[in-house]
């Protein structure tokens, strides 16, 4: 069983972490956050560390006190430094662009696929088949990659898609003759 949740997430300089009630907020040069704390954890600052204790020891709490610990070091690195997530489009023809406020892709079908942009996230393509998606929330920048990734995923015979920069695609051979 892990036990990530014993260790304090430090604070580094620049980022100011408040709890006002049942809710912990994370203000940093990039932004600001806030997280709905659950009844099943304590939380405190203090050293420039932030700390989280269960309270009882029932099995929920337990879950929560690591759960939360993950959701406050993600929170505290977001405001402070951001997360982004690169992606590559393999395939003839296919192409990204931002426009305005939307992400065109063209991936082979009869029409261009249309993404509004959500708020909180930028999304920049250097090249035509390259984009890169930014913000400060982890979770809003893997869940609007992942939903661009879904649009055509990376086939494993020619591996033509759209797929994450890190990500290894394994090839099949395909017929014979």
């Amino acid at each position: 069983m892990s036990r990530v949740g014993k260790y304090p997430v430090p604070i580094p300089e620049g980022v100011q972490v408040a709890i006002a009630g049942r809710s912990l907020s994370a203000k940093g040069r990039l932004g600001e956050l806030t997280l709905a704390l659950s009844e099943d954890v304590e939380v405190k600052v203090e050293d420039k560390a932030v700390k989280v204790a269960p309270r009882g020891g029932e099995r929920r709490a337990r879950v929560m006190w690591g759960t939360t610990r993950a959701l406050v070091a993600n929170m505290v690195r977001g405001v402070s430094a951001g997360y982004e997530r690169s992606m590559e489009i393999t395939g003839t023809g296919f192409r990204a662009a931002v426009q305005g406020q939307n992400l065109v892709i063209n991936l082979g079908f009869s029409h261009d696929v249309v993404y509004p942009i959500p708020r909180g996230i930028k999304i920049s393509c250097e090249k035509p088949t390259s984009i890169k998606v930014e913000g400060i929330d982890k979770r809003l920048v893997g869940q609007v990659a992942a939903e661009i990734r879904s649009f055509r995923p990376p086939e494993p015979y020619k591996g033509k898609g759209v797929r994450y920069a890190d990500e290894v695609i394994r090839r099949k051979e395909g017929k014979k003759k």
